[in-house]
């Protein structure tokens, strides 16, 4: 007879319950797997999101056990307590239904940070040659990664206690542009971070870094932003 699995899994929107299913539990199981075996299985109502299911799109993102985690790169084995394992949706989300969470807020505070590249060239002009020692280039690559699948802003404190914080993939976002010496938009974006909603509402508790399935740190990315608004401020651009 073959080991179960004991899963509760969230179901519902925002006053949901969680439901228990029974998975056979199999060698190099991941999180994901057992989710889909439920919808496919037991409960074709489940709703749930995912795509590469290779580490590559960040939409799968759930909570497991409590942690937010992509549940694609997630073996039950690194996870699943005495055979016990708890998924839930990803925090500081608004629940559509089940594990699917609405993302149109972490979307738009991307936007509010000035997350978009603004270019000082056209078409028609030759590319930027910026060498790889350069250290403005060298702070935009260390977050340059981000596929913003929420994660980091599931396990931020900060966007628990104060929902119109910016949250670590906005920030992190802003920096990396910051640092891009091909971007026009200057310190017109350090203003839109700024504010209280911004990098200095961080209490710098790497939750965000601890939990970055790319390893990467916002809170790092943060802690540049904090000098920049400083230094801009005293100079009076701001």
């Amino acid at each position: 007879m073959s080991e179960i699995l004991v899963v509760e899994i969230w179901r519902g929107a925002e006053d949901g319950h969680f439901q228990s299913f029974d998975v056979p539990r199999l060698e190099n199981q991941t999180v994901l797997d057992v989710v889909t075996y439920v919808q496919r299985k037991l409960d074709p109502g489940l709703s749930y999101r995912f795509s590469c299911r290779v580490g590559m799109c960040g939409s799968c993102a759930m909570t497991v056990n409590g942690t937010p985690r992509w549940t694609c790169r997630t073996h039950v084995s690194r996870v699943a307590e005495d055979g016990q394992l708890q998924i839930a949706p990803l925090r500081n989300l608004p629940v559509i239904k089940d594990l699917t969470v609405d993302m149109r807020n972490f979307f738009d505070k991307l936007a509010k940070a000035g997350g978009a590249f603004q270019s000082t060239k056209a078409r028609t002009d030759n590319f930027a040659q910026i060498p790889p020692a350069d250290p403005r280039r060298k702070q935009a690559d260390a977050g340059i990664e981000c596929i913003g699948c929420a994660v980091c802003y599931a396990a931020c404190d900060v966007v628990t206690w104060k929902p119109t914080y910016l949250g670590p993939a906005a920030l992190n976002r802003a920096w990396t542009l910051v640092n891009d010496a091909r971007d026009g938009m200057g310190d017109k974006r350090l203003s839109l971070v700024a504010g209280d909603d911004g990098c200095i509402a961080c209490h710098s508790q790497q939750g965000c870094q601890e939990h970055c399935p790319k390893n990467l740190s916002p809170t790092a990315a943060i802690a540049g932003l904090k000098r920049s608004v400083a230094v801009a401020a005293l100079k009076g651009k701001l």
